[in-house]
């Protein structure tokens, strides 16, 4: 019998596909559809700092302060409103959740600084959220603050948090940082019980008709998988906390890719959004069939047999890879008379 079980943030899954934040974890009756067709555990939408000054009433100076780490805000906030049900109905989703399904819940917070946080992260775990996920949407745009101030600020935040909760908290990053596995390990000395890797930034376009910055949303594809495969390859094994995958996962394959990396979970969002949530079905069909046609008998079995220390080449991971892609590729000769 195929064990798809897993461990992940200390909860048990029963497979290790897990509904990533968006909108469409937002409604009750999606996250009981999800679980209808086996979900392992699901992150609702990312109640967003700029939420929490609002509701606080303190959002001309909250603005002013976080204008330069965070300058959409000033054009955006309005629109926050309809993206999640605000602070008290976040925390009245949580609860309702909980009550009408099995499956884990964790809950998200975006965001760059303390602020209510810390408070929040409170409610949440009082709301019966099984875990949170820290969004940390940190764009450093001031020239005086530096990469290794900016890691800090990061580990700091990290910290006050998981000293204010029992409930595990995991953090989800971007891929913008010089030494990724230093910085997973000082997050994960700070308390982070995961990390997610990697957050997908959405960048504004330009319309150059209106001279407008406007937004531009596009979904995943499975070829920015690689990116997350590499990094958690490389991380696996260095740090206690769990590893999870995000970006990318949209079939089967790219489950066993994440978990053969060293991901404890692989999250979907886009395949979900795009196919519907019934694509769960066909996605955990190919997930276990691979694993019975290759005789993997658990998910624990797999997780980081392909990561850099378990794989026979480690040097696939670092530069020696990049040469060896370089000299791979060949020109094709051209076409006489071309």
């Amino acid at each position: 019998m195929t064990d798809l079980t897993t461990r992940y943030l200390g909860l048990k899954l029963s497979n290790p596909i897990v509904a990533s934040a968006s909108p469409l974890t937002g409604e009750l009756d999606n996250i009981r559809r999800l679980e209808d067709h086996g979900i392992g555990a699901v992150v609702l939408p990312s109640l967003f700092e700029e939420q929490l000054n609002i509701e606080s009433e303190a959002i001309d100076s909250d603005l002013s302060r976080g204008a330069e780490a965070f300058p959409e805000s000033l054009t955006y906030l309005p629109e926050l409103t309809t993206y999640n049900l605000g602070p008290d109905g976040y925390l009245d989703l949580i609860r309702k959740a909980k009550a009408s399904v099995q499956v884990p819940i964790i809950a998200s917070l975006n965001g760059v600084s303390q602020g209510a946080w810390i408070r929040y992260a409170r409610e949440m775990e009082q709301a019966g959220a099984d875990a949170i996920e820290l969004n940390i949407y940190s764009l450093v745009t001031d020239p005086s603050c530096t990469g290794a101030k900016a890691e800090q600020n990061d580990c700091e935040l990290v910290r006050a948090v998981t000293q204010s909760v029992h409930t595990p908290v995991a953090v989800k990053l971007s891929h913008f940082f010089t030494a990724p596995v230093n910085l997973a390990k000082r997050l994960a000395d700070s308390g982070a019980s995961a990390l997610v890797l990697f957050n997908r930034f959405y960048q504004p376009d330009f319309d150059i008709e209106a001279l407008e910055i406007v937004p531009n949303l596009t979904l995943s594809h499975s070829s920015e998988l690689l990116l997350r495969l590499h990094w958690v390859a490389i991380i696996f094994g260095h740090i206690e906390s769990d590893l999870a995958v995000t970006g990318g996962v949209h079939d089967a394959s790219d489950v066993i890719k994440s978990v053969m990396a060293g991901a404890r979970v692989a999250m979907m969002t886009s395949a979900l959004l795009q196919n519907g949530v019934e694509h769960l079905d066909s996605v955990r069909e190919g997930f276990i069939r691979w694993m019975e046609e290759h005789e993997y008998v658990s998910v624990a079995q797999m997780c980081g047999s392909m990561s850099q220390r378990n794989v026979p080449d480690p040097a696939a991971f670092e530069r020696a890879n990049y040469m060896r892609v370089l000299s791979s590729y060949s020109l094709r000769p051209a076409r006489a008379g071309g």
